[in-house]
């Protein structure tokens, strides 16, 4: 028998921390990986049972398309005016201070910033009519099944209302495909972990599903060599930013201890795999029940040891002028790896523009408008979306994997008098970009008026995008999941698929 030596902390459920570990066979560093396989399918057993799979076919040629999806969020939340629907004849303080230049794709101009992504449009769909009526940062609005949203949920990621991440359902609807790749993971670090303030923001969580289905998040590992600058009201932050440059050595390494313990990365878990054999040793001598083959240990060291995975987040491995295409950032850098988790197997990608040194910055332009879209977002984005699109169709992957640019919501027309020029909050119209896995290549979905202010053509809302994407992941938008009560939830509600997006 294996004994546990250490202070005895109670749990939540009166147990002590040593008798779970010895009784569960749990690491002495959280949750094993093999328990955390196991507690997968034991959700899967309870009441959390999806509802009935569509009939075959259901959809037409477009249904199940998608065999991946790569989703780039860009928290804050770009301008529609400066993004691809221009106003060149607007007044100026609507249409601002930037041009527009000619696209690929006719009737579509683009912002001036964007030269790389002009070139790839003719390849993408652009969605002009997005709405919705909530004008907050409502990350978890955009991306799950969730029908309101406030600030004291976007907030609360613990909060009992919130529906689980589109990612966290694939997951959890696709759990019999799993192969040697994390079903959903998410780049470059823990969503809100690298901003001023100990709150952090909802979105990407299992919510009724358990923790067992929030995104594998991973670390990065690298060094910033540029200089951001930021206004929030009274706060300035003037430092280096990954989402600016990296040093040309940055990596991601998978760090498991999103889900099972903090800090707790692939390398480290390997280092503690024989505690791990201990552990089991244990548990096979005190109950015979467990004899043979342990399918969900093997899981875990698939996982552990997996060099399909280790392969995909060496960046190594690819030459330098094609990461070099994706821009040496953060945010390239993690859409170049999130290329090549897809290949290795991987079903849900997120990469995260997210907030980084102050809060309220990412995409949030109240303050100095076009500085930070000339300086520090937009060089970044063009070049990480567009070597992105160019890299999958090069290669014949495109078609097959479904690529999603959102955001919460767009950016008033009208410029604010904030320091530097500012746009505001705006959900009554922007823009969403999508490409691949069967989104039809070069069209315009919907319409604005002359400001950019208003739907006046085939309104679209973030559901109605959800339950596209679900549709081309082979997931029937109607289906429904149920929570601890057993109460049922659709994925998402009041939502159709776009028919006009598809190809």
């Amino acid at each position: 028998m294996l004994t546990v030596l250490g202070s005895p902390k109670k749990l939540c459920d009166g147990l002590t921390r040593r008798e779970m570990l010895v009784a569960g066979g749990l690491s002495m560093f959280g949750l094993g990986l093999s328990d955390y396989f196991r507690l997968q399918d034991l959700q899967a057993a309870s009441p959390l049972t999806p509802g009935p799979s569509p009939p075959e076919g259901r959809g037409g040629r477009s249904f199940g398309r998608a065999k991946s999806c790569i989703l780039l969020f860009l928290y804050g939340s770009p301008s529609q005016l400066e993004m691809a629907d221009q106003k060149p004849d607007a007044p100026a303080e609507i249409r601002g201070e930037l041009g527009s230049i000619r696209s690929t794709l006719p009737g579509c101009d683009v912002c001036e910033l964007l030269p790389n992504v002009s070139r790839v449009m003719d390849k993408l769909t652009v969605v002009r009519s997005m709405t919705h009526p909530h004008p907050i940062h409502g990350v978890a609005y955009a991306t799950t099944g969730v029908h309101n949203i406030d600030v004291a949920m976007e907030l609360s990621p613990r909060d009992g209302r919130h529906h689980p991440y589109i990612g966290s359902v694939v997951d959890y609807l696709t759990r019999g495909e799993r192969g040697g790749a994390p079903t959903n993971i998410a780049l470059p670090f823990q969503f809100s972990s690298h901003r001023v303030g100990e709150v952090p923001r909802a979105g990407p969580y299992g919510a009724f599903l358990g923790n067992a289905y929030n995104p594998l998040w991973t670390e990065f590992h690298g060094r910033a060599t540029k200089t951001a600058v930021k206004t929030l009201q009274d706060q300035r932050f003037e430092d280096v930013e990954p989402y600016v440059g990296v040093s040309n050595d940055s990596r991601f390494t998978l760090a498991s201890g999103a889900n099972l313990g903090a800090g707790l990365t692939i390398d480290r878990l390997n280092q503690r795999r024989s505690l791990l054999q201990q552990f089991e040793q244990a548990r096979r001598e005190g109950d015979a029940a467990i004899q043979g083959h342990d399918r969900y240990r093997d899981m875990a060291y698939s996982l552990i040891g997996s060099e399909r995975i280790q392969r995909a987040l060496d960046l190594d491995r690819e030459p330098m002028p094609l990461r070099e295409s994706y821009g040496m950032t953060i945010f390239g850098q993690a859409c170049l790896s999130a290329r090549r988790l897809v290949e290795a197997g991987s079903k849900f990608v997120s990469v995260f523009w997210d907030e980084y040194g102050l809060a309220g910055s990412g995409w949030d332009t109240h303050w100095d408008h076009y500085g930070r879209m000339k300086n520090e977002l937009m060089p970044g984005f063009d070049m990480a979306l567009a070597g992105l699109i160019n890299d999958l169709d090069q290669r014949g992957q495109l078609d097959d994997t479904l690529v999603m640019v959102l955001s919460e919501h767009g950016r008033t027309p009208r410029l604010n008098n904030a320091r530097g020029g500012g746009r505001d909050h705006w959900s009554q119209a922007y823009t969403t970009l999508l490409a691949g896995g069967g989104i039809a290549r070069g069209r315009v979905v919907g319409r604005t008026d002359r400001h950019g202010a208003t739907v006046t053509e085939r309104p679209v809302s973030p559901k109605d995008v959800l339950a596209t994407a679900y549709h081309l992941l082979g997931i029937d938008p109607h289906t429904l999941l149920y929570d601890r009560t057993n109460r049922p939830h659709p994925l998402v509600t009041d939502a159709n698929v776009v028919a006009e997006m598809l190809g």
